[in-house]
Parts: structure tokens; C-alpha cells; sequence
């Protein structure tokens, strides 16, 4: 375990001095002050089960939605399963549907990120804003993960026979290519180690394809959207899988870049008439806070928060960090085993969550001035980070991110004690993703 740099008293001066009580929702109003006319919000999370994340992400979206008009919600989930919940709050599916009801889509290990209650509370009220609101501003719900390779490929199949009959030859040609590997994304990745065979040409060919199709596709309400990602998921899964066994950061990479390459789709889909698109990210904290103030810089790795800076400019993205000191959460001891309650130990000594707790125990709000920080404010100490694979026994050897906290975040939501989500215990299914890009214990 690395030594935390010393805490000073000037150091929880400093940090009393920016902590805000928050309570209730009304004193998150410094944190929409600082986003002012800003087009990105990335919201982060700590870990993907804990439930109070989820629930302050609901309400700083609903109030982002409402009052300064944001156009759609991106989380870290699949495209597919998350297309249907856009469908769902847009009013384009069987009125007797619900959303727990379409949760139960969200069948991939870890089940528990999506399929869960305090996700149904967001869902149903989209639902409920989007009915009041015209078909153009009506606010969408998307997935930007690049694990759904199978999903993506079933998916942009049924699609095109049914509103391009013409494309169906390409993707049945990505179909064969693929089908060789039995649906099996191990065994595609070990294959590309021994051979030059891929599927990369097919893949990179339909994506290009499918974008000559928009006057087609885009007879049916997003069609032309939901195709043209579809493909490019097989198109980047298939550069990831190869990379896999390759090892260091590459794959990491691959999917981040993916993710912004699919917000960067979706915010020229929503810019109507001249109007400017904002877009709401729910995503881990590894992704959203920007990895040039982290150890992963140092190791070659970049992120969602660092990429979307550098693209939109640091006036147009705010990035809000969330952080624990104790509690419980939702999470597995191993990939693909049973999730379950574990308790989260206190923050570790010297770490940002036992500083912050040191300051006072209870919840806070930080908002970072671009050039308030001192030189001990911007040393790097332990952020804890938790993932779907958890070890609380063995939190003090890792789970912690070193981070310069006023860098990577643009504000900061601590919460001094916290409670695990509500999952709604679904069944997974285990279809040979990697686990390597989920965070786990780091």
C-alpha cells in the first residue's frame, strides 16, 4: 500500500472552507451555477451499487432536463438494451409496457448497474416529462458501452430486414464472419493471436455502408441512429476483442474512445434548427473524471472525462466526481458469481474520503475554482474506486485511484454514509465478455 501524502491543518482548512452542506436537493444550486450554459455534464459514481449515487444522479438530471433543457442521458451500459428504454420514454412502444418491466432487457452480468429500483424511478419520470414535450425535444436515453457485440449484431439484423432489405447482405456476410467463434468472444480474441483472419473488413465496411443509408432509415423514428451504432459497436467491439490479448492500455482505450465517438454522434443527432445539443453522462468515476490527473496517465490510459475536455473545451464539459466514506454496496467477489451486500470499510487513512470525513461526517458539496488550489490541494492521494469485483478485506492494498481531486473534477459530491442499491435480482447471462475494462479492485 502506498503512503498518503500528510494531512496539514492548513489542508482541512482549506477543504472546510469549499464544503457546502447538502441535504436536500435545493443545495446543489452552487453545482448548476458552475455548469451555467455548459454542454456535457458527466456525472460520476464511486462504485456501480450503491444507492444514493444513483439517487443524486436522478435528481441533479431531472433538474438539468428541466430547467436548463438538456437533450439526452448516456450511461455505461449496452446500446441495444438501452435503445429500448429511449423507445420506452419517447412513447414508441405498447403502452402497457413499464419500465421494470423493460429493465428486465438488462440481462448481461453485472445485472445490477441498470436493473435496479432507483433506475426505474429515473425511467418512469422521463416517461412522465417526455409526454408533455413535442416529438423533437422530447429527451433520449442511450448506451455507450462497446460490450454488446452479439446483442448489436441480432439487433441491426431483425432491423434491417424489416427497413432496409437491401443492407441485408452486408451484415449477414458480419454475421458468417463471426459465426465461426460460435458467439464466443474469447475464442474470436485467441484466434486473431494465431491468425490474420479477422472480421475487421466486414465490420468497418458495414459501418460505412450503413451511413450512406440515412435517406432509407430515417423514414422511422431514429432508425438511421440505432442502425448506424449498432455497427459501430461491432466495428470498435472487434478492435477491442483483438487488443485484449495484446495487453496494456489499448483496450482500455478503445473503449473510451468509443464512448465519445458515440457522444459525439449523439450530440449532432439532437442539434435542431440551430439549437445547441447538451448531453447528461452517468458513468464510474475512473471514466468521467479526466485521467490526466490520475495514475492511469501515467500508465497510457486516457478516458471519457479527458477526451470530452480536450474536444468540447473545458468551458462547454463539467465533471462531477461522487465519493464514499462508508457504508454498503452491491457487488460481486468474483466475474460472474452471485452480487451480494458487502460493507464498505472506513475511507482509507490520508485518502480524499478519510480527509473529507476528518473535515466533517457529513455530506458535502465541493465546487473547484479553476485557480483556487493550493500546491497541497493538487497532490495526488487515494480516491477510492470501486467496481463490480470487490474484495472490502483486501480495500487497504488497493481500490484507490491517486488523484490531484481539483484537476480530475470540476466539483465533487462526497457522502459520509451510503447504502447499497436496489437490484431487482435478475437472472444474468454469461456471454464470454471480458472483464479487464470493468473497474474492479485497482
Amino acid at each position: 500500500m502506498e503512503t498518503e501524502p500528510i494531512v496539514s491543518k492548513d489542508l482541512l482548512a482549506q477543504l472546510n472552507t469549499l464544503s457546502l452542506p447538502l441535504r436536500k436537493e435545493q443545495d446543489l444550486g452552487p453545482l448548476y451555477e458552475r455548469i451555467g450554459q455548459a454542454q456535457l455534464v458527466l456525472l460520476g459514481e464511486a462504485s456501480h451499487g450503491t444507492s444514493e449515487y444513483y439517487q443524486w444522479r436522478t435528481a441533479i438530471s431531472r433538474r438539468l432536463i428541466e430547467e436548463k433543457k438538456f437533450s439526452f442521458i448516456a450511461v455505461e451500459g449496452d446500446w441495444p438494451d438501452c435503445f429500448l428504454i429511449n423507445q420506452y420514454v419517447k412513447g414508441r412502444l405498447d403502452p402497457t409496457q413499464s419500465a421494470r418491466r423493460i429493465l428486465t432487457n438488462f440481462r448481461r452480468w453485472p445485472t445490477w448497474m441498470w436493473a435496479n429500483e432507483e433506475v426505474i424511478d429515473l425511467i418512469e419520470w422521463l416517461k412522465l416529462y417526455n409526454d408533455q414535450q413535442p416529438e423533437k425535444t422530447k429527451v433520449g436515453f442511450y448506451g455507450l458501452d462497446v460490450y454488446s457485440l452479439w446483442d448489436s449484431l441480432s439487433t441491426l439484423t431483425q432491423q434491417l430486414k424489416k427497413y432496409d432489405p437491401e443492407s441485408v447482405p452486408m451484415v449477414e456476410e458480419v454475421f458468417q464472419c463471426f459465426n465461426r467463434f460460435a458467439g464466443d468472444a474469447h475464442e474470436y480474441a485467441r484466434s486473431t493471436w494465431f491468425r490474420e483472419d479477422t472480421c475487421e473488413k466486414q465490420v468497418h465496411g458495414l459501418l460505412e455502408h450503413l451511413k450512406t443509408r440515412k435517406m432509407i432509415l430515417d423514414r422511422h423514428a431514429e432508425a438511421h441512429l440505432q442502425a448506424e451504432q449498432n455497427a459501430r459497436v461491432l466495428k470498435n467491439a472487434e478492435a477491442y476483442y483483438r487488443s485484449m490479448m495484446r495487453g496494456g492500455p489499448m483496450s482500455w482505450n478503445i473503449r473510451d474512445f468509443h464512448m465519445v465517438e458515440t457522444l459525439d454522434e449523439l450530440m449532432k443527432h439532437h442539434q435542431h434548427h440551430g439549437a445547441v445539443a447538451k448531453g447528461i453522462v452517468w458513468e464510474h468515476n475512473t471514466h468521467i473524471g479526466d485521467a490526466r490527473f490520475t495514475d492511469m496517465f501515467e500508465g497510457g490510459e486516457v478516458n471519457v472525462g479527458q477526451l470530452v475536455r480536450e474536444r468540447y473545451g473545458d468551458d462547454n464539459v463539467v465533471l462531477v466526481g461522487f465519493s464514499g466514506y462508508a457504508g454498503t454496496v452491491i457487488a460481486s467477489r468474483r466475474w460472474e458469481a452471485p452480487m451480494q451486500v458487502m460493507r464498505c470499510p472506513n475511507g482509507r487513512e490520508g485518502s480524499w474520503e478519510e480527509v473529507l470525513h476528518r473535515v466533517s461526517p457529513e455530506n458535502k458539496l465541493l465546487v473547484f475554482a479553476p485557480i483556487f488550489a493550493s500546491d497541497e490541494m493538487l497532490e495526488e492521494r487515494g480516491h477510492r474506486a470501486i467496481g463490480v469485483v470487490y474484495h472490502p478485506e483486501g480495500e487497504h492494498l488497493g481500490n484507490y485511484v491517486p488523484t490531484a481531486l481539483p484537476r480530475r473534477y470540476d466539483a465533487l459530491i462526497y457522502l459520509d454514509q451510503t447504502h447499497a442499491l436496489h437490484p431487482l435480482h435478475l437472472k444474468p447471462i454469461h456471454d464470454g465478455e471480458f472483464p479487464e475494462t470493468y473497474p474492479s479492485a485497482m
